[in-house]
C-alpha cells in the first residue's frame, strides 16, 4: 500500500510532545512522506498551546524542503453533543481539524452518549477526520458512525499509537475489526495516522497496516496513496462551513 501522508502528528506544542515541527518535517521527508501535517492539542488538554497559536499558521510555509505541510488541530470533544475547543473564527484561519474524544476532558460516557459525541462532531464543517474512534474505552455504535461519516464525508481515523500492546488505548485493534466491517459496509474512507509524539514515530503506520491487512481492507478506501485526497476531503468539509464561520 502506498503510504505517502501522516497529518496526525504532534509537537513540543501540545505539552507532552517531544519534537519541533523542523525535526518532524525531516524526519517526514527521510521516510519518504510527500506531506506532513501538525495537529497540536487544544486548549482543553492539560498542557496544550493558547488558542494564539492556531492564529498565527500563516507564518509557516506550506512546502518546507520539497514537501508539502499542513497546519491543523486534534479538537477535544468536550461533551455528548459534539462540541469542540476551539471556537469557528479560529478553526476558519486552519488546514484542517481532527475531532477525538480525550480522557482528561470528557469522561466516557455510554454507548449512546459516546456515539452522539462522534456524529455530533462531524457536522463541524471544519472537522475532517475523527481521531481514534476505535478507542475501547469509548464504546460506540459502528454502523451508526459509518453511516454518518459516509453522509457527512469525513474520514475515521486508523491510529498507529492505538495498537500498540499495553497502551492506553490497549483493545483497540479488537474494536477496529468492527468499525472497518462498517466502514466496508458503506464504502467510508480511512486515514492512517502515526499520532506521533517524537520524531521518529513520523509517518510509523506499521501497526496500522497491520490492522489494515488483518481485516482485508481495500486499499481504494485508505487515502494515504494521496495528498490530493485528503485535500479533496478538506475543500469539501469547508465548503459546508456558513460564510464567515
Amino acid at each position: 500500500m502506498k503510504d505517502i501522508l501522516d497529518v496526525h502528528i504532534h509537537t513540543t506544542a501540545s505539552g507532552h510532545a517531544y519534537s519541533t515541527i523542523g525535526e518532524c518535517i525531516a524526519a517526514g521527508k527521510a521516510k519518504g512522506l510527500e506531506l506532513v501535517g501538525f495537529a497540536e492539542h487544544t486548549p482543553k488538554m492539560p498542557g496544550a498551546t493558547h488558542d494564539f497559536w492556531f492564529l498565527n499558521f500563516k507564518v509557516v510555509r506550506r512546502v518546507q524542503d520539497g514537501i508539502k505541510v499542513a497546519m491543523g488541530a486534534e479538537l477535544n470533544i468536550i461533551d455528548y453533543s459534539g462540541s469542540t475547543d476551539l471556537p469557528a473564527q479560529i478553526l476558519k484561519r486552519i488546514d484542517y481539524a481532527i475531532a477525538s474524544l480525550h480522557n482528561p476532558c470528557i469522561d466516557p460516557g455510554s454507548l449512546e452518549e459516546n456515539t452522539a459525541a462522534l456524529i455530533g462532531a462531524m457536522r463541524n464543517p471544519h472537522v475532517v477526520i475523527i481521531g481514534h474512534p476505535d478507542n475501547p474505552h469509548y464504546p460506540v455504535d459502528f454502523d451508526r458512525v459509518a453511516r454518518a461519516a459516509a453522509d457527512n464525508h469525513v474520514l475515521l481515523e486508523i491510529n498507529n499509537s492505538s495498537y500498540y500492546s499495553g497502551g492506553h488505548r490497549d483493545g483497540s485493534q479488537q474494536t477496529a475489526k468492527q468499525m472497518l466491517a462498517a466502514c466496508k459496509r458503506y464504502g467510508v474512507a480511512v486515514i492512517m495516522g502515526s499520532d506521533a509524539h517524537v520524531e521518529q514515530d513520523v509517518g510509523n503506520h506499521e501497526l496500522s497496516q497491520k490492522v489494515l491487512a488483518d481485516n482485508d481492507f481495500p486499499a481504494e478506501l485508505v487515502i494515504n496513496s494521496s495528498a490530493e485526497k485528503f485535500f479533496e476531503y478538506v475543500a469539501y468539509r469547508k465548503s459546508l462551513a456558513p460564510k464567515g464561520a
